[in-house]
């Protein structure tokens, strides 16, 4: 199984709303007593197993709009099927801190999905999405995703980060997908 947090590598991205996925990451590590340790594939990731499963999680240092070229390394390497692969992302068309998990899906708008979808040549593949709202006019999109979570919004996410981390820490070799949907709810 192939976990992997979507966001942009760079400190200047920390803490902002593109980046929910890198912080799902850092919650899921935390529960599991697990440290990024390795570096290639495009990407930080540790390797461990439970319940004498491969578990692989990452964080693609490609940039978002590439995140495919490390996601794809990363199952290649580790010969891991596209529906074992579980991507988490921040989704505009959610409220703030609201998750939704899917089994399969189209990218929708988010850019780091469609460089996934585009290069696994399949929508097939687990995502959770975590909603972080729509910028508030004149703000634009793009700097909106891109500025750092403060104030209220900061709270609820952080209430978010640790609820996802808990179910994909009990999903890690159970692998119900139908049970990590209900929880997300």
């Amino acid at each position: 199984m192939l976990i992997v947090g979507l966001g942009n590598p760079d400190k200047k991205y920390d803490n902002t709303y593109h980046n929910v996925g890198f912080m799902v990451i850092d919650k899921l590590l935390d529960i599991l007593g697990e440290k990024l340790k390795e570096d290639g594939c495009h990407s930080k990731y540790v390797t461990f197993y439970k319940g004498g499963e491969k578990i692989v999680i990452a964080k693609p240092m490609t940039y978002m709009n590439l995140s495919g070229e490390a996601v794809v390394a990363l199952a290649s390497r580790f010969n891991i099927p596209t529906q074992e692969i579980v991507v988490i992302y921040d989704d505009i068309d959610l409220p703030v801190g609201d998750i939704r998990v899917r089994k399969n899906g189209s990218a929708g708008t988010h850019n780091g999905m469609r460089n996934i979808v585009s290069l696994l040549s399949s929508t097939d593949f687990p995502r959770v999405r975590v909603g972080i709202g729509k910028p508030q006019p004149p703000m634009q999109l793009v700097d909106y995703v891109l500025s750092h979570i403060a104030g209220e919004n900061k709270q609820k996410l952080e209430n978010t980060f640790e609820k996802v981390a808990d179910i994909l820490s009990n999903f890690i070799g159970h692998k119900d997908l139908d049970k990590l949907m209900r929880d997300s709810k």
